[in-house]
């Protein structure tokens, strides 16, 4: 296969994904400004909130990476019951997401008291947080059909599915929080129902478009194995706790910078989320790379399961470039969008500079990590991915920011140090290829 054509492929995979990131983004922005008219309590309250359910629902985020793995690799070696994988998935993802949500609910005033302390805060971020977590078998269950389908190379249907929750979500949030069109005004708790509705309605999408392609395919003729089941928790378990202490590391960033001052903390929060926000390609990439490298290792293809990681860091590395540039050149009229107080311009302008630069040298980690885990070696991203974060970048960073009192720029110059020393030791495990050993 020609390389234009891979590289096409792993586009044609990726853009879906990077699609649908991109519209959750948006849709965070928009439920921000619909919040936001309610006063700064309001908007604090949610994203206190929202910031809980993140952390629960990292919980069960495995899931996804889990049935991906595994329904790649089975397409790839035609196995008969490609739909096994999903149904423990289903399974797992139920077994966890119903006692934990019941428990959440009970205890959200002790979850959310952990985070702020503030009263009238908390009293919001409590009921916000109550409806919100009532969703979370509904996103347990959405995880593992999102594997599913992309681990099939179906893309297109997470990209549809998911434009049409976001839309769904943004009429209801609206209509619920300031009582529109016959419903019921519920303030800053109306944006959590809304969610959770339209969360809901997306399971229903996912069950009707699985449960028809059953019918047509015979994929889910036979109940998962206790093998299956035994190998789904085992994959899901790792990539769930690194997306929780992961998490739980920017809020570690969060707390370096303010020992800094409010100056930091608000310029740190603007490069914090440029970069979340910019990083979305590398990671739609990634996705992709998932799917192509476990369908390969399915069929024993081992060199071509190599070339797919490696043509889709190229792909990934191109898309960041051309996102980093302006970062690089055009500092100050980037962040006077966000800034109008020239103090802070100038505080953020080689920060940003080097943000822009840090995204270019993530692209192997983002790519290879997904790559890895459609190898089955979910272990390895987590102990590389935590090790590299807690071990190395957060000590520099309040070693060199915190205690030398080189303040934010001192972080941002660990961070592209940790971020170049994270990509170099995910290409170097790549190039080893133990990961091939770990297909199913």
């Amino acid at each position: 296969m020609l390389v234009a054509n891979r590289h096409g492929k792993v586009i044609r995979l990726a853009l879906p994904i990077m699609l649908g990131m991109l519209s959750q983004s948006l849709l965070n922005l928009i439920d921000a400004a619909l919040v936001g008219r309610l006063g700064e309590v309001a908007l604090a309250g949610v994203g206190v909130g929202g910031y809980a359910m993140f952390m629960l629902s990292a919980l069960v985020f495995g899931l996804s990476s889990s049935v991906q793995a595994q329904t790649a690799q089975r397409a790839g070696a035609s196995h008969p019951n490609i739909g096994q994988p999903l149904q423990s998935g289903m399974m797992i993802g139920l077994a966890v997401a119903l006692p934990l949500s019941l428990l959440a609910w009970w205890q959200a005033p002790l979850l959310v008291g952990v985070i702020t302390q503030a009263a009238d805060v908390r009293a919001i971020a409590v009921d916000y947080f109550r409806w919100r977590v009532v969703s979370l078998s509904a996103i347990a269950l959405t995880l593992c059909f999102r594997g599913y389908w992309n681990g099939r190379q179906q893309t297109h249907l997470y990209l549809r599915i998911i434009v049409a929750v976001h839309v769904l979500n943004v009429a209801a949030s609206t209509g619920l929080i300031y009582g529109l069109a016959g419903l019921p005004e519920m303030g800053a708790s109306g944006a959590g129902a809304g969610t959770t509705l339209s969360l809901f309605t997306g399971l229903v999408l996912w069950c009707w478009v699985s449960a028809k392609d059953a019918r047509q395919q015979g994929s889910f003729a036979r109940l998962p194995s206790f093998a299956t089941l035994r190998a789904t928790l085992a994959l899901a378990a790792p990539h769930s706790i690194q997306q929780l202490w992961f998490a739980a590391g920017y809020a570690v960033l969060f707390w370096l910078l303010s020992q800094l001052g409010t100056a930091s903390v608000a310029v740190g929060h603007v490069l914090i989320n440029l970069s979340l926000l910019l990083i979305l390609p590398g990671v739609g990439v990634g996705v992709a790379a998932m799917s192509l490298v476990g369908e390969a290792l399915g069929r024993d293809a081992q060199i071509e399961a190599h070339r797919w990681g490696l043509d889709a860091l190229r792909v990934a590395w191109l898309l960041l470039m051309v996102l980093a540039v302006p970062m690089v050149l055009l500092p100050e009229p980037l962040l006077a969008l966000f800034f109008s107080n020239n103090e802070l311009i100038a505080l953020g302008k080689l920060p940003l500079q080097l943000t822009g630069i840090m995204i270019v040298l993530d692209a192997a980690a983002l790519v290879l990590a997904q790559a890895l885990m459609g190898a089955g070696a979910q272990r390895t991203v987590m102990i590389l991915t935590l090790g590299m974060q807690w071990l190395l970048f957060l000590p520099l960073a309040w070693w060199v920011g915190v205690h030398l009192a080189h303040g934010l720029l001192g972080i941002w110059l660990m961070q592209l140090l940790y971020r170049f020393i994270n990509s170099a030791g995910f290409l170097w495990v790549w190039q080893r290829r133990h990961w091939q050993a770990q297909a199913f």
